[in-house]
């Protein structure tokens, strides 16, 4: 067989200095690289073992029955923050999802025409980045503080604002990976532009759309610094969203710092709860992200 000649440049390639130079510059980004890995599965292994080895003693059918236990009770579980936090996460998701994917579709079929686009994507921007608790404050300082009362409702309306800008910035960069061929050909048929977007555009990119939602979802879930200056708990059952409502991320900091071994138990069964749950969705969102968009 016959071989393909190697150049003189080819050859004398591994003896050049600027290129063994490079060559070494790789290979030490690359071990870097992979200590940094490495360490960072390292620290997420450890944390994992230590959540499954201490909260998987804490899973029992008490843990999805029973209230949370009163100080120096014993047994116990955590049903009323677990219904507490599916309510004011599930509200929070019908309140930001029509919002954020309405929002993305402006952003993406109008963004380059209008000066309320670029600053809608601008704040948006910032409340990606903003802390959380910054956020529980601001309901705090325009709800709470003028109602006169902690609330589920205040909870709800804080963690639908971390939602929203995901939803926004998922939708918005999944529509701009909508082929512009598949737009011209709606248009060529006399479709209007909101036709185009919403049912053109919108459906060719529905699973990462629907992944955007779940990752706020997750995201959400163990918010726990916005709820202590709204929903705050509840150590009774209640599902009046007007009141104190108890709540998972709050009920796990509260019992985790406890002196009672039973809410320490109880505080690791409801981080494992949070944990896998979280992982759940985002396995599912990944899953859906798998999905390719039309070309």
């Amino acid at each position: 067989m016959s071989q393909t000649p190697v150049t003189t440049a080819e050859a004398a390639a591994p003896m050049n200095p600027v290129y063994r130079k490079r060559l070494m510059q790789h290979r030490v980004g690359m071990i870097f690289s992979f200590l940094a890995m490495a360490l960072g599965l390292l620290v997420l292994a450890w944390i994992l073992l230590t959540l499954v080895v201490k909260g998987f003693g804490a899973l029992n059918f008490g843990l999805l029955t029973q209230n949370t236990p009163s100080p120096g009770g014993e047994g116990g579980g955590l049903l009323n923050p677990i219904v507490g936090s599916f309510m004011m996460v599930g509200v929070a998701t019908l309140i930001s999802t029509p919002i954020g994917i309405l929002a993305g579709i402006y952003l993406a079929e109008y963004g380059e025409e209008s000066k309320l686009a670029q600053t809608t994507r601008f704040v948006t921007d910032i409340m990606l980045s903003a802390p959380s608790i910054v956020i529980g404050l601001f309901i705090y300082a325009i709800y709470v503080a003028n109602v006169g009362h902690f609330s589920g409702w205040a909870g709800t309306f804080a963690i639908s604002l971390i939602a929203i800008p995901v939803v926004v910035r998922t939708t918005d960069n999944m529509l701009k990976l909508v082929p512009s061929s598949l737009r011209e050909a709606a248009f060529s048929l006399g479709a209007p532009r909101w036709k185009v977007a919403l049912l053109v555009r919108l459906r060719a990119v529905k699973a990462g759309v629907v992944t955007g939602v779940l990752l706020a979802v997750a995201r959400i879930s163990g918010e726990t610094a916005p709820l202590l200056f709204t929903a705050l708990n509840n150590q009774f059952f209640s599902t009046n969203m007007n009141r104190p409502i108890a709540n998972l991320p709050v009920v796990i900091n509260q019992f985790a710092m406890s002196p009672y071994d039973n809410w320490v138990s109880l505080a690791w069964g409801g981080a494992l709860l949070i944990t896998f749950s979280v992982l759940a969705l985002n396995i599912l969102s990944r899953t859906l992200f798998s999905q390719k968009v039309p070309g």
